[in-house]
């Protein structure tokens, strides 16, 4: 007996949905990895109250260290915390067995910074968004090196 499939857009897809596939893939790639999964690190910076007011969030998977997302009040900007979670986040991907980091960013965001740290381009993607870029960057990590 045939199943009857159809493609659909989904135009407001569910968290469950969404969860699905993303599931879906890290099994498929569980099989390619010696069954390797992504193990999610974090590093912020609070108040004193205990309120988030900036944090780094990336994962560290086969060997690499993705960074997913970098982000600080506008008021911390330029006052080193930024470069402090870093430093946090690489070290413990090292400390997971990470030789390698890679990351995005736009160019209205921090890729000055990012090459400060060591971190090179290897990939620019010209309007996007419109008028501005997108670039990709690596970096090699070596323990106890967190500049």
């Amino acid at each position: 007996m045939a199943i009857s499939l159809r493609t659909v857009l989904e135009d407001k897809p569910s968290g469950s949905d969404i969860n699905a596939i993303v599931q879906g893939l890290l099994a498929f790639n569980q099989a390619h990895t010696n069954g390797a999964t992504p193990e999610y690190l974090m590093a912020t910076v609070r108040d004193s109250e205990g309120q988030l007011v900036g944090g780094v969030v990336g994962a560290a998977y086969v060997s690499w260290l993705q960074v997913s997302a970098l982000w600080l009040q506008d008021a911390l900007r330029g006052q080193g915390y930024g470069s402090a979670l870093m430093a946090l986040i690489e070290e413990a991907a090292i400390r997971k067995g990470c030789t390698h980091a890679f990351l995005e960013t736009f160019d209205f965001q921090a890729l000055p910074f990012y090459e400060k740290r060591g971190y090179t381009v290897f990939s620019k993607l010209p309007d996007f968004p419109p008028g501005g870029a997108r670039y990709a960057l690596t970096k090699t990590l070596r323990a106890g090196v967190a500049d």
